[in-house]
């Protein structure tokens, strides 16, 4: 078993508040990140697979395919957007660093799989100090 990881980069905006909450509860709960008026991110995406090595290729999955993957499927949906208002894969969700993890992993997972690799990790930097890592 062999694990390779590609890092890939974006720029979001979102805000965290629940809608069924007031203002004064937000801003209690979720600090600066409910600000009414947003705010944004530089982020980074890691996302590692794991699988047996192609014999003939020497490769696991060839990089630029993973690239393609997490752009067309991920990146290209999520850079300099509103995660709350324009990407259809976090519509309904509170837009948490957490629960983008778990919603790129859904995006992933199948047309990884298709590769005949297996989606392994998701990690998520939303900050140079913080960040997210699922596992599925």
């Amino acid at each position: 078993m062999i694990y390779i990881t590609r890092k890939a980069s974006f720029n979001a905006a979102h805000k965290l508040a629940r809608p069924d909450w007031d203002d004064e509860t937000n801003e209690s709960v979720y600090g600066k990140c409910a600000n009414k008026n947003w705010h944004g991110h530089n982020y980074e995406l890691f996302v590692t697979v794991k699988g047996e090595l192609n014999p003939e290729t020497g490769f696991l999955i060839d990089l630029k395919l993973l690239k393609d993957i997490m752009n067309v499927y991920v990146v290209d949906k999520i850079d300099h957007k509103n995660l709350n208002m324009d990407v259809d894969f976090m519509q309904g969700k509170l837009t948490s660093t957490e629960n983008l993890a778990m919603a790129v992993w859904n995006e992933l997972l199948a047309p990884i799989a298709a590769q005949g690799a297996t989606l392994h990790c998701v990690k998520i930097y939303e900050t140079d100090n913080n960040f997210v890592e699922y596992f599925g």
